[in-house]
């Protein structure tokens, strides 16, 4: 079971956080300030933080440098939406960023897809003919080696480790850039058809009009 600890201040946000989480299986634990998510942070095994930035205590962005080492993922969740403000917690180390007022349905799927990254998963994945190894970082199609871009491999391990969910062009943005979308999404387009020819597999990344891009794949 999944641990998660909760840092908010504002205890009617952060009891339906755990109220929410508990339902789908997870372990939770809250904190009301700063400091004391400081030291719960240091007395227990986390799998994940969700964090305010506007803490009293200790501030969000401070936790957010006292966590890094520890390389535990962070989503923020928080108030501060300006886009500067996403800009320094993502830079910062924060793997995701959600802004309040928030659907509890998209808090929940950015978790399951958060931990799907971070868990322990099989190194190697296969397709038909195709073998990605995200350890040596290397794709390989009826035993020839394609070459990937930087960007075309870090966009294929995430659909990887995000296999058969539906991913908005701005999430995949973030995800792969690490900063918030900034205007148009074309850069997204544009990788993504590079990436289906060189795989040779249209139907693999499917296009879900009004959103993004999944990657469809059989467990």
């Amino acid at each position: 079971m999944h641990k998660i600890l909760i840092i908010e201040d504002d205890a009617a946000i952060s009891n339906l956080i755990k109220s929410a989480l508990t339902r789908e299986g997870y372990s939770c634990e809250i904190a009301s300030d700063g400091l004391i998510g400081e030291q719960m942070f240091d007395s227990g095994s986390w799998d994940l933080v969700l964090l305010d930035l506007m803490l009293p205590g200790t501030s969000g962005f401070e936790l957010i440098e006292y966590i890094k080492p520890s390389k535990t993922p962070v989503i923020v969740i928080s108030a501060m939406n300006q886009t500067g403000d996403k800009i320094r917690g993502l830079k910062m180390g924060a793997d995701d960023y959600i802004g309040k007022p928030f659907q509890i349905g998209e808090l929940l799927a950015r978790v399951e897809a958060l931990l799907r990254r971070t868990s322990h998963t099989e190194n190697v994945f296969n397709y038909l003919d195709i073998e990605v190894n995200l350890d040596s970082r290397t794709v390989t199609k009826a035993g020839v080696q394609i070459t990937l871009t930087t960007k075309e491999f870090d966009l294929l391990e995430t659909f990887i480790r995000n296999k058969n969910i539906a991913i908005s062009r701005s999430n995949l943005y973030e995800m792969v850039w690490n900063e918030p979308v900034m205007g148009d999404t074309r850069t997204i387009d544009n990788h993504v058809s590079s990436l289906r020819k060189k795989l040779g597999y249209d139907g693999l990344i499917q296009t879900v009009h009004g959103i993004g891009y999944r990657m469809d794949v059989i467990s």
